[in-house]
């Protein structure tokens, strides 16, 4: 039965079975299970974002495969298809093919879920130490812009994103704007091709809120250490989104600003009190008018009615207003503490 094993093996057990004795020769061709010494030893996840991909989808996942199988001696990819109506999955079907000790998995998601929630599910499905995030499947960046994101994440940073050097469009520097302005910090953020995330940021995300609505608002939440590169474009332009992107992330962006801003707080108890000022003005209008003229009988009594309702009405939205914020910031925004890290002196 032994030897039935080995020589059921090959080439790999004989090859083990000089490495043991030291008996390899020079000129020996060596194989993955030598430059596996070489290799990293953390179990590494990338999750894809797929959506009608089938023009770059090919080239990119070649790069991402060639990256994992090259430098990490475990690794998973899986692709979230979020109803793709082109061959994207096709042609991932076609190119996974060619990995060699990379697992590769598809999620196919029911009907166009949208980015965020897409990529909560591969994130659900991933077991990695590390976990790469692409947005998107446009390879505008050399992949050794890939190692170099993650390299950097093994020098202290729970997340590390890799951003287009280069002008963003006025849309994203208007939200980015408007986010920080009335988030009440700093966030800093800025349109991400991808990212890496340590597994103690995917654990206190998921404990923070089962459902991200807007993860990179979530991940600078978190408290965690946080790193950017910037890399040189290179390669082809990302091409324009489909309708449905674009429908989405107008949702998203409106959404995330009433969500994790107190830009609609502020607008909210803006209009509130510009309404219960217009009622106060119309209560001193009326009680003027009443010493002062003969209006209709009748009218003094219901116009004072009706502006005492109103600001007793605006009132009570104030106070309504503000216990909906306070749900917010505790659902959505952060948890009641958060730290960057625990130092043990002695």
């Amino acid at each position: 039965m032994i030897w039935k094993n080995f020589y059921s093996s090959g080439e790999n057990a004989y090859e083990s079975l000089l490495y043991s004795h030291n008996t390899l020769p020079v000129n020996y061709k060596r194989d993955k299970r030598f430059t596996m010494e070489n290799k990293e030893k953390n179990f590494v996840s990338a999750v894809i974002y797929v959506h009608n991909a089938e023009k770059r989808i090919e080239s990119f996942l070649r790069a991402v495969i060639r990256t994992m199988e090259d430098n990490f001696e475990h690794s998973e990819i899986i692709c979230v298809n979020d109803s793709s109506e082109d061959d994207s999955i096709s042609i991932i079907k076609e190119v996974s093919s060619e990995a060699e000790n990379t697992s590769i998995s598809v999620i196919n998601m029911s009907y166009f879920h949208g980015r965020e929630l897409a990529m909560n599910a591969g994130m659900d499905l991933a077991i990695g130490d590390y976990v790469f995030e692409f947005d998107n499947t446009t390879l505008d960046f050399d992949p050794v812009v890939i190692m170099q994101v993650y390299r950097t994440a093994l020098d202290g940073f729970d997340i590390v994103s890799a951003s287009p050097d280069r002008r963003e469009r006025f849309t994203s520097r208007l939200f980015y704007g408007i986010f920080d302005r009335f988030s009440g910090r700093t966030y800093g953020m800025t349109t991400e091709s991808f990212r890496i995330l340590s597994r103690r940021v995917v654990n206190r995300i998921s404990s923070m809120s089962k459902n991200a609505l807007y993860r990179k608002a979530m991940y600078v939440n978190s408290g965690l250490k946080t790193g950017n590169i910037k890399y040189p474009v290179s390669g082809k332009k990302r091409e324009p989104e489909d309708k449905k992107e674009k429908r989405y992330r107008s949702r998203l962006a409106a959404d995330s600003l009433i969500l994790f801003t107190e830009l609609g707080y502020r607008f909210s108890i803006a209009m509130t009190m510009l309404m219960m000022f217009m009622s106060l003005f119309v209560i001193a209008y009326t009680v003027i008018t009443y010493f002062t003229s003969n209006p209709v009988e009748g009218w003094t009594t219901t116009i004072l009615f009706l502006s005492v309702s109103f600001f007793g009405l605006f009132g009570i939205l104030t106070v309504i207003i503000k216990y909906l914020q306070l749900l917010v910031d505790m659902v959505f925004k952060r948890k009641h503490y958060s730290y960057e890290s625990v130092e043990k002196l002695k």
